[in-house]
């Protein structure tokens, strides 16, 4: 189980094939990492298997290959127009996902490989960015060079990129770590970079016109990958307020409001999460002292209303009759304040 989502084993991976399991989605939400926030979204589960699913089926449309079965029951999984109400289970093909050891500090990831065989989740996370906002990571970590721009510092807006920018990260070390190229080519083992760099390319493409179609910006995203006998597919989930954030009307509509809302009104919960990665090495959680308040009532409504009609408006469907896209950003932005993700 992870912090959103539980896990169903059907039936078991091995190391020639796959097995058959399902994600069920629930209502559990986390931000900058700290697992289970306190309060639970109305429908949020339903929001995200929905986005999840309709984003997969494009994509296997698209002839981009994933791990998506269907939605509802294991044994006969239907697509996502067969659903008489939001789903939240979505059915999937397993893989293998071995331990990884640590070695001299580090970690094995050969052997991770080597134990993974021909069937295994590839232990990296691969993101795709299509713009620079003020708070993307990016800024922290890479000159304004990587988007074009010859200023010594990043301007204050939002920086839109002409060529997508793919970055790798660590999937299953305590603290995820970004990989320069050399790197992520060891760590991705078989599945070979370029073939995952080239899928997710792939990905953002088509996200980023479905998410046109529903009247959005795509500002970036990430997919996990899982490597099938000299194939590599999407795993896990992908085009969904979780994983990647999307602006209409110039606010973010993704869990993106929550980060926002508790830099501005947690700051001394959020100084001390930030603190405590920085500082406090893997088991950093245990080092912040303090809790992160629940949301106001007005607020949580608020995003609530604002993840179904974005599942809604996403979709090109009315799954959950959540009313007017603009109307649910609009009320979001007149608590949260602020422009943009």
């Amino acid at each position: 189980m992870t912090s959103v989502k539980e896990f169903e084993i059907h039936t078991p991976a091995r190391p020639d094939g796959p097995g058959l399991g399902a994600f069920r989605f629930t209502d559990r939400y986390s931000i900058f990492d700290w697992g289970e926030m306190p309060d639970r979204l109305e429908s949020k589960g339903a929001v995200l298997c929905t986005m999840g699913a309709y984003t997969f089926e494009r994509l296997e449309a698209a002839e981009i290959p994933t791990h998506y079965r269907g939605i509802g029951d294991p044994t006969a999984p239907e697509p996502l127009a067969a659903a008489s109400s939001p789903p939240r289970r979505m059915v999937i093909e397993l893989t293998q996902t071995p331990p990884l050891p640590r070695v001299d500090g580090g970690f094995d990831y050969a052997a991770y490989h080597a134990a993974g065989g021909a069937h295994h989740l590839v232990p990296l996370e691969v993101v795709f960015r299509n713009a620079i906002p003020p708070t993307s990571s990016v800024r922290g970590r890479l000159p304004p060079t990587v988007a074009g721009l010859d200023d010594e510092e990043w301007p204050a807006e939002t920086v839109w990129l002409e060529t997508p920018l793919v970055e790798f990260s660590t999937k299953f070390e305590p603290q995820d770590r970004y990989l320069d190229r050399e790197e992520a080519a060891a760590v991705a083992g078989p599945a070979g970079i370029d073939e995952l760099e080239a899928l997710a390319h792939a990905v953002n493409a088509e996200v980023t016109a479905i998410a046109a179609e529903g009247g959005f910006e795509h500002l970036d995203g990430k997919i996990e990958c899982l490597y099938a006998a000299g194939e590599v597919q999407v795993a896990d989930v992908a085009g969904t307020f979780d994983e990647n954030r999307f602006r209409y009307d110039g606010l973010a509509v993704s869990k993106e409001v929550l980060r926002m809302y508790y830099r501005a009104h947690a700051p001394e919960w959020y100084s001390a999460v930030t603190a405590a990665k920085r500082t406090a090495g893997p088991e950093w959680r245990t080092a912040v002292e303090v809790t992160p308040p629940p949301l106001p009532k007005e607020l949580k409504m608020a995003v609530e209303q604002l993840y179904q009609a974005g599942a809604d408006s996403y979709t090109g469907t009315g799954h959950f009759g959540a009313g007017e896209l603009s109307a649910a950003v609009a009320r979001v932005g007149a608590i949260v304040g602020g422009q943009n993700s």
